[in-house]
């Protein structure tokens, strides 16, 4: 009886768990559309083939929806910039390292990198991420943050700093990848560099800065 009782709660989840991934990808494919606050919670259900009561089941409200949409996004770009370092090189060497991949991973997936940098919606607490806030295999910004860690730890930089040099930073490659995106190559408004020449002009500029600026 006990054995029969798990496999029917075992089924239930499974269950459960293939309806949030359906609901995930219909929301996925809705802000493609139109965006994140075109979004509502009737519009999921309908593409998803679902009452509005299972999605309520599954997600407390909108921006839960939606910050769950971006979980594999997320993950996805932090594999990417772990994937690009190497513990036995410079702490330098392996921020700008991860610096290249992240402005990478957005040209490379633009789709994605919208939805999770460049569209305006509602925010969530952090706890209703799938993915483990903070935690450096999980969370890109946590990885970065644990890179300009080392760098202190070197004694090139001010330990109390941390979080200021994180933010410049990415704020920094972000700038670039937005923009990129956003206006293309055929851009008339300002010149248009060679991209790989571009990227490692601002990764020196950016680091030059922050060494100077948050010295010993």
């Amino acid at each position: 009886m006990v054995k029969a009782t798990s496999s029917v709660q075992d089924r239930k989840l499974r269950e459960s768990e293939q309806r949030r991934k359906d609901i995930i990808k219909a929301v996925r494919k809705l802000i493609k559309a139109g965006g994140a606050r075109a979004i509502t919670l009737r519009k999921v259900a309908e593409e998803a083939g679902f009452s509005t009561t299972v999605v309520y089941a599954l997600f407390e409200d909108k921006a839960t929806l939606i910050t769950q949409a971006m979980d594999s996004d997320l993950l996805n770009l932090a594999r990417a910039m772990r994937a690009a370092t190497d513990p036995v090189l410079p702490p330098i060497e392996n921020i700008k390292r991860a610096g290249r991949a992240y402005v990478k991973f957005g040209m490379l997936h633009p789709d994605q990198y919208a939805l999770v940098f460049l569209e305006r919606r509602p925010h969530a607490p952090v706890e209703s991420a799938k993915i483990e806030h903070g935690n450096q295999t999980q969370d890109p910004y946590a990885f970065g943050h644990q890179l300009f860690a080392t760098l202190a730890s070197s004694g090139q930089v001010r330990a109390d700093r941390l979080d200021s040099m994180g933010q410049i930073f990415w704020e920094g490659i972000h700038g670039m990848t937005s923009l990129r995106l956003v206006f293309g190559e055929s851009e008339q408004w300002f010149e248009h560099a060679a991209f790989d020449q571009h990227l490692e002009d601002l990764l020196d500029v950016l680091m030059t800065g922050i060494l100077h600026r948050f010295r010993v």
